[in-house]
């Protein structure tokens, strides 16, 4: 099975993804949901209007999406489920810089979105090991 990587990005109204392995699929949306849902309808446009000599590679037969998000897209989607006070305490990050970082006004250096990704999946994989009884 192919994967197709995605890419979203937020902008000051918007949420906007590309491809970085498959030519020709971009997309946008209000929110991420609504972002993901026009890449499957550009997928979708492709393969009703091209002829399928002309397809990408990476949309014939099965394949994946792959999502990457920036972090300011990520924080924002995330958003409703973690408050800044808990991302705060996963990262160690101040809420006050994880804010800016969610809101465009400040971009983190590297070292910053690996503590921040680092954070999350050490989370999510505590949460796979939870069982209630």
């Amino acid at each position: 099975m192919g994967k197709i990587i995605m890419n979203i990005c937020a902008s000051a109204d918007s949420f906007g993804a590309y491809s970085e392995n498959c030519e020709g699929i971009y997309a946008a949306g209000d929110t991420i949901d609504a972002c993901k849902k026009d890449v499957e309808k550009v997928i979708e446009l492709i393969k009703k209007n091209l002829p399928e000599d002309q397809w990408p590679e990476q949309i014939k037969g099965d394949y994946q999406l792959v999502w990457y998000y920036d972090t300011q897209s990520l924080l924002l989607n995330y958003a409703t489920l973690l408050s800044l006070a808990g991302l705060e305490r996963l990262t160690g990050i101040h809420q006050k810089q994880l804010w800016a970082y969610m809101h465009g006004r400040s971009k983190p250096r590297k070292q910053q979105k690996e503590r921040i990704e680092n954070a999350l999946h050490r989370f999510a994989d505590e949460l796979t090991n939870v069982s209630v009884i």
